[in-house]
């Protein structure tokens, strides 16, 4: 009992990845209504652990899916009215990105290390940077948000072990595994409607 009462919101929270997991990798809609109830979860799991970082990033990922889920349902391409498809990435984006990714990364370093006393910050601002522009990825379909998760996941899964989240920690474990089977699944879904 005192297990689950020290370990329930790694658990709950850990259950709901693996839906929120699977639903991606099948490109559904759905994915967004479960990426809307586990970050606001994950708040209060990742402020416990004094993972600051990952806490402000929870909050950011609650509105990312609002976005998502609003692109996913409203976007439609223009020539067919259909929902928008899993595409590459435009290269004119890669620089934006880049630039995107090391403002994120220097603003969530800065704010650690001026305002909270995470143990972390290097690592927690990283993966939040990153999470940042994978989201933004995920958001418009596409399919190189899948290597933005892969990092994330990977260095995740160590901090998580390191602040004793095992449950999390063995999630973005699987993540991993998850978002190599996911991209490969996404390039054949692109290659289908090509």
């Amino acid at each position: 009992m005192e297990f689950l009462q020290t370990y329930w919101l790694d658990i709950l929270t850990t259950v709901l990845g693996l839906i929120y997991i699977a639903l991606e990798y099948r490109a559904s809609i759905w994915l967004w209504s479960v990426g809307i109830l586990m970050p606001v979860l994950d708040i209060f799991l990742y402020w416990q652990h004094g993972l600051y970082g990952d806490a402000g990033m929870a909050c950011y990922y609650a509105l990312a899916a609002l976005y998502g889920l609003a692109v996913w349902k409203f976007k439609k391409t223009r020539e067919q009215k259909q929902p928008l498809p899993i595409i590459h990435m435009p290269r004119r984006y890669y620089l934006s990105v880049v630039c995107c990714f090391f403002v994120a990364w220097g603003a969530c370093y800065y704010i650690l290390i001026r305002f909270t006393n995470s143990t972390v910050p290097l690592l927690d601002s990283f993966t939040n940077a990153l999470s940042f522009v994978g989201m933004w990825a995920l958001a418009r379909k596409f399919i190189e948000q899948w290597w933005f998760w892969i990092v994330v996941d990977a260095v995740c899964c160590v901090l998580y072990v390191q602040k004793d989240i095992p449950f999390k920690a063995g999630l973005y474990g699987l993540y991993i595994i998850i978002a190599i089977a996911g991209y490969y699944k996404w390039k054949t879904l692109l290659k289908q409607s090509s």
